[in-house]
């Protein structure tokens, strides 16, 4: 990878690699209500959407626990009986996501495989470790379903009931919204489940926050990002950066801090966000006016000459002159052009190009979900969040409170959308690195250099976290991942 700048030349600081977050207000969940799934309605959408789940999850979560402990250091009683109350309550959450029977498919019994049939797929099957069996389920049920078998379907599903867990093993959590997205697709609910899945406001923060403490590679996507931005804005006195995807704000904590310690002193800086309203990650309303308080407030804390906007989008050409004065200007997407359809694409970016952008910076998911057909992108939807599900075990505990809301509403979500839906109702559509390569240079752009001091530190913060993710520069571009697979992938433009 080409070295970005010379040495004569004076370096961003490392408060660059600093992410501290910004303090937001706490959220307290919501009420419970009574979820006993033998009340809920026999309404498909009712039994299989889980926007209760969720609400369960925190009932059970935030229960008081009256654990005590006797001269010998056993638990007691209470602490059993807690221990099964939330085995209990999560069998209740299963059974809500998957149905306590599978009545949709009750009209098929009598074309059940016979006995021997079944017996026959056991022995195949039932010898191979718990992990490897349940994989193998799980990749024959999407080949049924794909099929549009629904005698082995039904077979599939039944058995991967008893196999999953939002509380298990990893595999086991994926498995278990991979199998709820399975079933929403074979009754057409995939688009209520996805919207179900949608977090509120409140609860935004607190999801996306510990998301990014654990999967380390999407905060240093970010990182690396405002590297390249910092490295070609090292001279200007003027920079204004376009986001279309502004979120809460918190990309431009570190990099506002790092300005405010450039030699020289900082730049005046200028930060437009565009609104998403398709986006559930984007500031609703007054949101957008929140997030750039918070960061005024905060680049005034540290002397930055600051002001904040936001867009639609819809006259994005005339964003760049609006002060009245030269600025250098810098794009950023991050973790957004996937949800933009295909014929958007190719004119988003030649609109960029046409404003002569510094840096145009890019972080995506590394998988092609966009255009394979449904079970090929079953296949590389399981291989990607395997090791998703993998690396969250090294960073948080699984007895964290929130780690389930957090996997439901920020992982789960993309995963039902992926496996569920098609056509218009499916927005998660995410493509490699070279996908992208080929549509940045189809609109003009050749790729910028990637600051080699930033990724250096990002490559040792990932190792310090576990020697088991895995950092490489390659083809000009940063690559992050879990072991030998590419999770995120980071890369700049002009």
């Amino acid at each position: 990878m080409q070295a970005s700048g010379h040495h004569s030349r004076s370096r961003m600081p490392n408060t660059l690699c600093c992410q501290p977050v910004l303090k937001f207000e706490s959220y307290s969940p919501q009420q419970c209500h009574n979820l006993n799934p033998q009340n809920s309605s026999h309404n498909f959408q009712d039994r299989f959407c889980t926007l209760e789940s969720s609400l369960l999850i925190e009932t059970c979560y935030n229960s008081p626990s009256s654990v005590t402990f006797s001269p010998n250091n056993e638990s007691s009683l209470s602490h059993q009986e807690d221990a099964n109350e939330l085995k209990h309550k999560l069998r209740e959450l299963e059974n809500v996501m998957f149905g306590p029977d599978l009545d949709f498919l009750e009209n098929y019994e009598n074309t059940l495989l016979a006995s021997a049939e079944i017996d026959s797929w056991r022995q195949i099957v039932e010898p191979t470790p718990r992990g490897d069996h349940l994989k193998q389920v799980l990749i024959a049920c999407a080949k049924a379903v794909s099929n549009d078998d629904v005698p082995t379907s039904q077979r599939l599903m039944s058995e991967l009931r008893q196999l999953v867990s939002v509380s298990g093993e990893p595999l086991q959590r994926l498995g278990a919204y991979m199998l709820e997205g399975l079933v929403a697709r074979v009754s057409s609910s995939g688009r209520f489940l996805y919207k179900s899945r949608e977090p509120v406001n409140r609860q935004l923060l607190s999801y996306t926050q510990l998301l990014h403490e654990a999967c380390p590679y999407f905060k240093y996507g970010y990182m690396s990002a405002n590297g390249a931005i910092a490295e070609a804005m090292k001279d200007e006195e003027r920079v204004h950066i376009i986001d279309f995807q502004i979120g809460q704000g918190s990309q431009w904590v570190p990099l506002i801090q790092a300005f405010a310690a450039r030699p020289g002193g900082p730049p005046r800086i200028r930060i437009t966000g565009i609104d998403d309203a398709t986006s559930a990650y984007a500031p609703r309303g007054s949101g957008s006016n929140i997030v750039g308080r918070r960061l005024s407030k905060l680049a005034k804390s540290f002397k930055v000459p600051f002001e904040f906007n936001s867009s639609s989008g819809a006259h994005l050409e005339n964003l760049v002159t609006q002060s009245g004065q030269k600025e250098a200007l810098a794009v950023n997407f991050a973790f957004v052009l996937h949800r933009t359809p295909d014929e958007s694409v190719s004119t988003v970016l030649r609109m960029v190009k046409r404003l002569n952008p510094k840096v145009v910076t890019l972080v995506e998911q590394e998988l092609n979900t966009n255009t394979a057909a449904f079970y090929p992108r079953f296949l590389e939807t399981l291989d990607y969040y395997t090791a998703m599900f993998e690396s969250i075990d090294v960073t948080v505990s699984r007895e964290d409170k929130e780690r389930i809301n957090m996997e439901q509403h920020c992982l789960a979500r993309d995963v039902v959308n992926v496996i569920a839906c098609e056509g218009g109702e499916r927005v998660e559509r995410h493509e490699t690195l070279g996908k992208w390569k080929s549509r940045f240079k189809m609109a003009g752009f050749r790729q910028f250099p990637l600051s080699s001091l930033v990724n250096g530190t990002i490559k040792k913060l990932m190792e310090s976290w576990c020697n088991r993710f895995s950092v490489e520069e390659r083809d000009g571009a940063l690559y992050l991942g879990w072991l030998n697979r590419d999770l995120v992938a980071a890369s700049a433009w002009k």
